[in-house]
């Protein structure tokens, strides 16, 4: 082997690697690249051409670019349009970078030349190169992109080293492997190297090869098949018999004759099918008109349940799955009572609004079972998509109706009760708002022609008697709101929590828990118990919660001990339950100044709310705490501008608000309360604490308070109440326009209590104070 230093332009190539022997035509672009081409042409024509490793490098540095390439010799340059040049160059012999001798204008490099001096007739030598040779000629016979015709030229060659540089010149390998191979000096070396790249790529090549003829042998397969179809399809013509699909056509037309549809529907179906008859059975437009004619075909469009109109009947099921729920109930049995004088009456569309877990769902169910309907539901909860209500057009891949053709389809009648479960919990975004969709659902005068996107035919909803909940009305937009006979449904008195519990929930977790009714006894005074130091909700969902887990322990005593029977009662509550978890707070076990009893209305229920008032030496600051709303503090403040403006009346120092801080606190400060109901019990207590005068410990109060002393009507009455007669309150005051709310509260609590209305601030300090009780403190 020897070796030669030379001095030569170094041309860095992008993509391209070049082999002694070799002959390359390439365009170059770069400004140095081109320096470096007049630089050879001026000398001898030579040029060191070496491979970048990054093809995407623009302006390669002395690292970028590999240490061994290919002298060459420019045969031809050929300029191009927009500063481009042609070459054609032949490889002479592979060197390798010594030293970048400088890199501006162009880079020059100090290269070492190599060449080999081989004995020919080494045997190991012989054997690599028919091994070689062999190998490259199966590649070729495997690879179409290489001509066969240089089978031709290697089989001329003795050379082993023109041999090697040759064949991996040809070679369809990575960039990578063939700098691998020029860099390999060492002929051996160099065919072994050569020779597991081969065997290599036939390896890969025979793997193509085989996928290519499975491929292959599928589409003839489906080629073969289809032709064999229409050749069966011309012989049937022949013998006048139907295919299969021609079956199908004729029996969609059967359909269409049979049932009674709509004069468009009628006209709709009928093109449908001349263009399913038209089209290939196997084409996907074949598919897309089936499914549109089988929905169309599936829908109930005369199919119709009879209502069941006995009123005795709807009203014995309807109480025995629901306590109370009288609004409800009584609507419902109005409509049977109308039905049953007249057969034309629209569907009514009520909205049951309520707080979580007072049975608006469930009674949904018992209704339609009262009136012998198929029931369907569909949850609003987070529906966003305007597709869901109405369905996709059919021009959308995939396309299927919306939610109200498909529960209508899987009622199977066209008179279904139709439950839209959490109306208010809808949202709207890019895709469409389903608030607007569902307001010609829910429009009596409209519904008899709804048109879903994908059917685009007419289907009267006239006659489905639509039901909606919701737990609150501000979330609903009011165009919907309208279109709706709103039912509010109040939380559950604690006495109806009891009979609820005792008549329904406890048999049916003892039935669920495998037990009988005299395995296990728990007392009312229990339930009660239960109710209030266990739960704090407007329904019942905690409360059964809480009886299937005494159940549960019950049946664990009853399986380990052997017990027959488990009574439960308050005392052995604890045991069961644990510690309890809420306590109702009770009327003050005496009178005192400056502290009066408010009654609060919650989602759960009502509650108690004790207002403390203090004074002190100060500047007339007024100190609000307790966690309070905007509307409390100006309730607060407007009861003390009432107090300053009364000062004489009342027989308060006129220069208290000089004088005095006053410090309003509603205890529980980390439970916010807001709202003006509490506004006569502020002032109550403002006017106690400046007077000295103890406030009744037995009177509890609710009504907001204007700057002239009027009282003004407040909400929740009932649930406030049952709060009160909870916390041992004998006495209410309430504003006068409230009185027409007595009748909601049970008989049982207005028997045990006295209900005093109020129409000024007079009155309630007249029975809210203790005028001639000298002061303790």
């Amino acid at each position: 082997m020897g070796n030669n230093l030379r001095r030569l332009p170094l041309l860095p190539l992008r993509g391209l690697s070049i082999f002694p022997y070799m002959m390359l035509h390439f365009d170059v672009g770069r400004e140095k690249s081109i320096k470096a081409l007049e630089e050879a042409m001026i000398n001898d024509q030579m040029i060191f051409l070496v491979t970048q490793m990054d093809a995407n490098t623009d302006l390669p540095e002395e690292g970028d670019f590999y240490r061994v390439g290919t002298i060459s010799k420019v045969k031809q340059l050929l300029k191009l349009p927009g500063d481009t040049i042609r070459v054609l160059v032949e490889g002479i012999s592979r060197a390798e970078i010594q030293t970048i001798i400088s890199d501006d204008p162009f880079f020059l490099a100090e290269v070492m030349e190599h060449s080999s001096d081989i004995d020919e007739e080494d045997l190991e030598l012989q054997a690599l190169k028919r091994s070689v040779t062999d190998a490259f000629e199966e590649y070729v016979k495997l690879n179409p992109r290489i001509a066969p015709e240089i089978l031709v030229t290697i089989s001329t060659i003795d050379d082993s080293d023109r041999l090697a540089d040759i064949i991996a010149s040809n070679l369809t390998i990575k960039i990578e492997e063939k700098q691998k191979i020029l860099a390999q000096f060492e002929v051996k070396a160099r065919l072994e190297i050569l020779y597991s790249v081969i065997i290599k790529e036939l390896d890969i090549l025979e793997l193509e090869r085989k996928i290519n003829n499975r491929v292959r042998k599928q589409i003839d397969k489906t080629q073969r098949e289809y032709y064999l179809r229409e050749q069966l399809k011309a012989i049937q013509k022949e013998l006048g018999d139907k295919d299969g699909f021609e079956e199908e056509i004729e029996e969609y037309r059967n359909k269409l004759k049979t049932m009674e549809l709509p004069e468009e529907v009628v006209n709709k179906v009928e093109k449908e099918i001349d263009r399913l008859n038209k089209v290939s059975p196997s084409s996907p437009e074949s598919g897309v008109i089936r499914t549109y004619l089988d929905w169309i075909f599936d829908l109930p469009w005369n199919n119709e349940t009879e209502d069941n109109l006995d009123l005795k009947n709807a009203r014995k099921v309807l109480d025995e799955d629901h306590y109370g729920l009288t609004k409800v109930k009584e609507r419902v049995l109005e409509y049977l009572a109308i039905r049953k004088l007249s057969n034309n009456m629209k569907g009514p569309i009520l909205c049951l609004v309520g707080p979580p877990g007072v049975g608006k769902t469930s009674i949904a169910k018992s209704i339609a079972r009262a009136m012998g309907r198929k029931f369907v539901r569909m949850s609003l909860g987070g529906v966003r998509d305007e597709a869901e209500i109405r369905g996709h057009r059919r021009t959308y891949v995939g396309a299927i109706p919306g939610r109200i053709i498909y529960y209508m389809k899987q009622a199977g009648t066209k008179n279904p009760l139709f439950l839209f479960d959490e109306i208010d919990k809808m949202s709207s975004d890019f895709r469409g708002d389903p608030a607007s969709a569902l307001l010609e659902v829910l429009d009596a005068e409209q519904n008899k022609d709804f048109r879903d996107h994908y059917l685009e035919l007419p289907f009267d909803l006239s006659k489905v008697m639509f039901l909606t909940t919701a737990n609150t009305t501000e979330t609903i937009p009011p165009p919907l709101l309208d279109r709706m006979e709103i039912i509010h449904l109040s939380s559950y008195t604690e006495e109806e929590k009891l009979n609820i519990a005792r008549d329904y929930l406890l048999p049916k977790q003892i039935k669920e828990h495998s037990l009988k009714l005299e395995n296990i006894s728990i007392s009312s005074a229990a339930i009660r118990d239960i109710i209030n130091k266990y739960t704090r909700e407007s329904g019942v969902r905690n409360l059964e919660r809480e009886l299937a887990k005494v159940i549960r322990k019950a049946a664990t005593e009853i399986v380990e001990k052997d017990i027959k029977t488990i009574r439960v009662r308050p005392r052995n509550l604890k045991k069961y339950l644990g510690i309890p978890r809420y306590r109702y707070d009770m009327a003050n076990l005496k009178n005192e100044v400056g502290v009066a009893t408010g009654l609060a209305w919650t989602p759960v229920g009502g509650d108690t709310l004790f207002i403390e008032v203090t004074t002190m030496a100060g500047k007339g600051n007024l100190e609000l705490t307790g966690h309070l709303g905007d509307v409390m503090k100006e309730s607060a403040k407007a009861g003390l501008s009432y107090i300053r403006s009364k000062a004489d009346e009342l027989g308060i120092d006129k220069d208290f608000a000089k004088n005095l801080d006053i410090h309003v606190h509603v205890p529980e400060g980390a439970i916010p309360k807001d709202g003006p109901s509490a506004g006569i019990t502020m002032a109550t207590a403002l006017i106690s604490a400046l007077t000295s005068i103890p406030v009744r410990k037995d009177v509890a109060m609710t009504g907001e308070i204007t700057l002239r002393g009027r009282v003004l009507p407040i909400g929740g009455v009932k649930e406030k109440a049952l709060a009160a007669k909870r916390a041992g309150i004998k006495k209410v005051i309430l504003p006068k326009e409230n009185e027409k709310d007595l009748e909601e509260i049970p008989a049982n609590v207005k028997k045990d209590m006295e209900f005093i209305i109020v129409d000024n601030m007079d009155e309630v300090l007249e029975h809210a104070l203790c005028r001639g009780e000298v002061n303790d403190n």
